[in-house]
Order: C-alpha cells, then sequence, then structure tokens
C-alpha cells in the first residue's frame, strides 16, 4: 500500500502484509506530517486496542523530491544580493526578444532558464529559485501572467527578486515607467541585446538600496543551515 504526503508529496510505501483492517495514519519521513491510509476494510479495531503504526519504508527518490533537492540547491547557488551572479528566470512570448535578453544576462553572469510554461516558473519563482525575472506584460495564454503572479509575491518575496520588463513601450532605463509598473528596470524590446550597461547599473543601485536587508537574511538563513 501507498500514499503521497499532502504536505511534501514524498510518496511513503507500507508493507501490505503490515496493513492493519482499520484506517491508519504515519508521520511522513521526511516532514512529519501525519499522512492517512485507509487500511485493508472498514473492520472492528483489533483485540486490544489500537493496532501499532507499521514502519514506514521511504521509497527511493520521486520526481517532486528530486524537484525539491535541486530547488534547495539552486537556492543555496543564489548570490548574497542582486548584483551578485544567481538564477534568472526569461518567460518572454516573443522567443527572439527570450534569446536576446538571455545574452546580457549571461554576461552578468547569471545562470539563465527560458520556460515556456509560466505556471511551472511561478511555482519556482515562489519558492525562491530565481533572483531575476525578465518577462513582459503581456497577456498569458491562459490564466495570469508571470507578471501578474509576481504582484501576489509577499513582500520579502518580492524583494528576493529583481524584475525586468520588456516590450515596446517602454524607454530603456526609464526610472518613471519603472516606478509606475512597479519593475526595477525597464528596457525597450530594441535595446535587449545591448543593455548590459544599464543593466550592471540597475543591479548596482538596486543592491545599495537593500544592502541591509539582503545582510539580514543572509545571517538569518547562515543560521538555519
Amino acid at each position: 500500500m501507498q500514499a503521497s504526503c499532502p504536505q511534501c508529496s514524498q510518496r511513503i510505501v507500507i508493507d501490505d502484509s503490515k496493513v492493519p483492517d482499520r484506517a491508519f495514519s504515519v508521520k511522513c519521513p521526511k516532514c512529519q506530517s501525519v499522512v492517512k491510509f485507509p487500511g485493508r476494510s472498514a473492520g472492528a479495531p483489533e483485540p486490544g486496542g489500537l493496532p501499532e503504526p507499521p514502519a514506514v519504508a521511504p521509497a527511493g527518490p520521486s520526481a517532486e523530491e528530486m524537484r525539491a533537492q535541486l530547488m534547495a540547491q539552486l537556492r543555496r547557488e543564489v548570490g548574497e544580493s542582486a548584483g551578485a551572479s544567481g538564477r534568472a528566470l526569461v518567460a518572454i512570448p516573443d522567443r527572439t526578444l527570450a534569446g536576446a535578453i538571455t545574452v546580457p544576462l549571461t554576461r552578468q553572469g547569471y545562470g539563465v532558464d527560458t520556460l515556456d510554461d509560466w505556471e511551472e516558473g511561478a511555482r519556482l519563482l515562489e519558492q525562491g529559485v530565481y533572483n531575476l525575472v525578465a518577462t513582459s506584460r503581456a497577456p498569458a495564454a491562459k490564466g495570469e501572467s508571470l507578471f501578474q503572479r509576481m504582484s501576489r509575491l509577499s513582500p520579502e518575496g518580492r524583494r528576493r527578486v529583481f524584475l525586468i520588463l520588456i516590450g515596446d513601450e517602454f524607454k530603456t532605463g526609464d526610472g518613471a515607467q519603472a516606478f509606475a509598473v512597479t519593475a526595477d528596470l525597464v528596457v525597450n524590446s530594441r535595446d535587449v541585446g545591448s543593455a548590459d550597461a544599464v543593466l550592471r547599473s540597475s543591479l548596482a543601485e538596486r543592491a545599495r538600496l537593500y544592502q541591509v536587508f539582503l545582510d539580514a537574511r543572509h545571517r538569518f538563513e547562515v543560521s538555519t543551515g
């Protein structure tokens, strides 16, 4: 018999010979959440009271567990400030623009992921995998765009991310436009391939503004391992 933890998706396998007739619960060996099993049947309790929970035999790493381990590794690789090398997510419908913005980001030392699945990108973003996002205000084919999802991040989560918005409506490096759309940097579509200078200066300015926050976050992460 097997079930998945509702909290961390760890797959838990119970030897069928040790499964009692009645429903029972065990603790997830990974996150310690309670995982319920239905038992063999809805029969009466065994004589002598409640059955002892069977020993839990963790299954091999599932896809979700491997993803969680990967994300933890990526979070450790994220730089200590917004100006340091880290992980960048590019989510732009126009593949030409997506490829063009990858060039200056790579030159700044970022590892760049280009995703077509914005829902997946938003989920990874919310889990702290990325510290830079380059996207546009273009509506998603279905559901919310990544830009809309970012507006729902917690204040701390939003501070972790340097947001670049790309579009024909922007003047590259215009601070007033960036403030109006709650971005850290706006780039005109024609300038994406040569945005090194404005990107570098914007990252440095943001790092200066958020240095106190970043130092406090680093001390917390070091103290918690």
